[in-house]
């Protein structure tokens, strides 16, 4: 306990300057002009961190301890805490397609990664993976826990969360304006909400996109996601096996990342869905939840780096578009085909 006392004044700066930016968002989005964009908080919170990020207020070293607490620990806290928001009876209504969906889209964009990554554009397997996992299972968080069992190399990993934060920032923005021009696009708000949530690139962004459409879209397009991040273990075993170019030692075996905030989501909404959580606990813990997931948005942008994409040249980029792009047209062809026979 000591210890924690003795390192706050080390996170205090990061921690608060994500602080004001999530606050700062929340009353920016009270002016009716950005009210009529369709941003939402929690999207503006990641593009003010973005801009500032890139600007150099970043650089200063006294705000990444604070920074990085906030995008990593009060994340998934955050996206725990939003189990309290839903029940099994939520997830059950959504049925069996959305696992199917999310299988298909996890194992698909995988394997365009890897196609076009190393056949077309002649990038090293690994880099072509991690972003492959990136936007296939839930971003940079998937790019981090893939990078050990490839044996990627540091430059390939920070070109691949670059890649995967910049086309992630992308779809949030995109996904509200193609809801608000085509609202029955996939017949209803739940099924919309499922697209998001299988294709767009962090668990954040799916927050922040879904609270920018609509409340059904919004949780159904967390749950979607969820199950993604759930379907990162499997995916590291597959990657594990056929990812590196290098020779695995014999006998040496790979560390197995299984995403531990995803499995609490889970029993936090089964606490919800047994109504083991009082009533009057929920206003201020999803009050609690909204401050944490608006800094970990501020805290995403401040950490990313536009200018590690330069490093590598423009293949990472291109293959990271054209990943964004399957994502949005094939992703969007599989949650129909689904859907329909599904309905």
């Amino acid at each position: 306990m000591n210890a924690a006392l003795r390192r706050l004044p080390y996170y205090l700066p990061g921690a608060l300057l994500c602080l004001a930016i999530a606050f700062g968002s929340r009353q920016l989005m009270e002016i009716p002009a950005l009210q009529h964009l369709g941003l939402g908080s929690l999207t503006l919170a990641i593009l003010i961190g973005l801009l500032a990020g890139n600007l150099g207020l970043a650089r200063f070293g006294g705000i990444r301890p604070g920074v990085d607490l906030s995008r990593q620990q009060l994340l998934r806290l955050g996206v725990v805490l939003y189990g309290l928001r839903l029940t099994f009876q939520d997830i059950a209504a959504l049925g069996p397609a959305v696992l199917i969906i999310d299988v298909l889209m996890v194992a698909s964009t995988l394997t365009v990664a890897w196609w076009i990554g190393e056949r077309w554009l002649k990038l090293p397997r690994e880099s072509a993976l991690l972003i492959g996992a990136g936007s296939a299972i839930c971003g940079a968080a998937a790019v981090m826990a893939s990078s050990p069992v490839l044996k990627a190399r540091a430059e390939h990993t920070a070109v691949a969360v670059a890649t995967v934060v910049l086309f992630g920032t992308l779809a949030m923005l995109l996904h509200p304006m193609i809801y608000a021009a085509l609202p029955n696009l996939f017949g209803s708000d739940q099924a919309f909400g499922v697209f998001s949530g299988s294709t767009i690139h962090e668990v954040a962004q799916v927050v922040a996109a879904g609270r920018a459409m609509d409340p059904a879209a919004a949780d159904a397009a967390l749950i979607s996601k969820m199950l993604r991040v759930l379907l990162l273990a499997p995916a590291l075993l597959i990657l594990g096996r056929i990812g590196s170019s290098e020779v695995a030692e014999p006998g040496q075996r790979r560390k197995l990342h299984v995403p531990g905030f995803a499995v609490a989501f889970l029993l936090v909404t089964g606490l919800r869905s047994l109504g083991w959580v009082p009533h009057s606990w929920l206003a201020p813990l999803q009050q609690m939840d909204d401050v944490m997931l608006g800094m970990a948005m501020a805290a995403l942008g401040l950490a990313t780096r536009l200018g590690d994409l330069r490093k590598e040249g423009p293949k990472p980029l291109l293959l990271g578009a054209g990943l964004f792009v399957f994502l949005l047209v094939g992703g969007g062809l599989i949650n129909g085909g689904v859907q329909y026979l599904f309905h």
